[in-house]
């Protein structure tokens, strides 16, 4: 068996400015876990380029709870898309798991917000 971690299946998505990376790999222990990288390209004003990578990683145990709530979201994102109405309760600063979270980073993050690096770069 090799010491190395193996890469298993990657993905690439390519979206815009950013490119989002989905790849699966195994530890030692033949244990299978997926990061996820968003890389944002840059352009700065005197013509450089440069990228912002941001990556997330994603174990066995978590992948069920991750996805659960992915989907929970995404089907509230739709409902708020369809209806226009939001929801009254703010998510994001409440956690089920570990109590509520008071002042979260994101109490003014803003969809528009995202493609200017939100509020807080």
């Amino acid at each position: 068996m090799e010491d190395e971690r193996e890469d298993v299946y990657s993905k690439v998505v390519r979206a815009g400015k950013r490119t989002y990376y989905f790849d699966v790999r195994s530890t030692r222990g033949n244990d299978l876990y997926l990061t996820i990288t968003e890389r944002k390209k840059q352009s700065h004003p005197d013509g450089r380029v440069s990228y912002e990578k941001h990556k997330i990683f994603l174990y066995k145990e978590d992948f069920e709870k991750f996805v659960e709530g992915l989907q929970e979201t995404l089907a509230m994102l739709e409902q708020i898309r369809t209806t226009g109405e939001r929801p009254h309760a703010h998510p994001a600063n409440t956690r089920t798991d570990e109590g509520p979270v008071p002042g979260s980073l994101y109490d003014d993050l803003h969809f528009e917000d995202l493609d200017q690096g939100g509020p807080h770069h």
